[in-house]
């Protein structure tokens, strides 16, 4: 399983005040505790982001659902041993690619 840094995950935030909101703030004091007023927030979502949100068909093949099965049952009746040195084998080798990569 390799985990990967997303290079473009950029969205930009700007927050606007409506018109009304300028007005109360401009009056008085007494007058803006009886006027409700509320901000919105312009929101844009990258390219990427939204590839992301979509499920890819050729990503569905990739789960081996008998094996999710055995699994879920193995850890539901508590027969699931876990394999600590292939876990320590497989994030050594992640980080140093990892490490490779950064060079």
């Amino acid at each position: 399983m390799k985990i990967g840094q997303p290079t473009d995950l950029s969205a930009s935030v700007v927050q606007t005040t409506p018109p009304a909101a300028q007005k109360a703030s401009q009056e008085p004091a007494a007058s803006a505790k009886s006027s409700a007023t509320s901000a919105s927030v312009s929101v844009s979502v990258s390219n990427l982001a939204r590839t992301l949100e979509k499920p890819h068909l050729s990503q569905a093949s990739d789960i081996d659902s008998a094996k999710v099965a055995a699994v879920k049952a193995a850890i539901e009746d508590g027969s699931y041993q876990v394999n600590a040195e292939a876990i320590a084998d497989k994030l050594l080798s992640n980080a140093q690619e990892m490490l490779v990569r950064a060079r």
